[in-house]
């Protein structure tokens, strides 16, 4: 083993408020947090949200913005619980991950995204001397099996009553 290559796993549980939704992503620049902002509300307006992003150099603070304020306090709580640099955390309700994703993965300084859910969620993160990565995520509980056709139907009529298709 060398010396300065020892490197810790953990689990971090993030903060989904009820009826709510979580984005986890990762980023490079500190205008993140304003571009996400800008993401979501030209997108969907009516949004109610809240983005924290981790700076990795520099001061190191947890960037916060939003349009309300419990939300903006969740993004942060995640986004200090996890402790990594570069990462970013939308929670939100009023609104689905699928409304703004497309347009957060068009952000210019984002680099990849982690997952977008409402299920409970852990957060695999790496730490060593240097400080904290996240290697991935854990979303939701396992699948009990394969649907059925009258699960199948019962997810097409799902996405028809939620406005996904008609």
């Amino acid at each position: 083993m060398y010396a300065g290559f020892l490197m810790e796993l953990k689990l971090i549980p993030l903060e989904i408020p009820e009826g709510g939704n979580l984005i986890l992503g990762q980023s490079h620049f500190i205008k993140t947090v304003e571009d996400i902002y800008e993401a979501v509300v030209n997108t969907v307006p009516q949004m109610k949200f809240g983005v924290a992003f981790n700076e990795a150099s520099g001061p190191c603070l947890t960037r916060v913005d939003g349009n309300d304020e419990p939300l903006r306090a969740a993004a942060a709580r995640n986004a200090a619980a996890i402790a990594a640099g570069h990462i970013f955390v939308v929670v939100m309700r009023e609104g689905y991950p699928i409304n703004v994703l497309s347009r957060i993965k068009d952000v210019p300084e984002v680099c990849t995204i982690y997952c977008a859910t409402a299920n409970p969620v852990q957060v695999v993160v790496a730490e060593s001397e240097q400080g904290r990565g996240v290697m991935g995520v854990i979303d939701g509980t396992p699948p009990q099996g394969v649907e059925t056709a009258q699960d199948a139907e019962t997810r097409r009529a799902f996405l028809r009553t939620i406005g996904y298709k008609r």
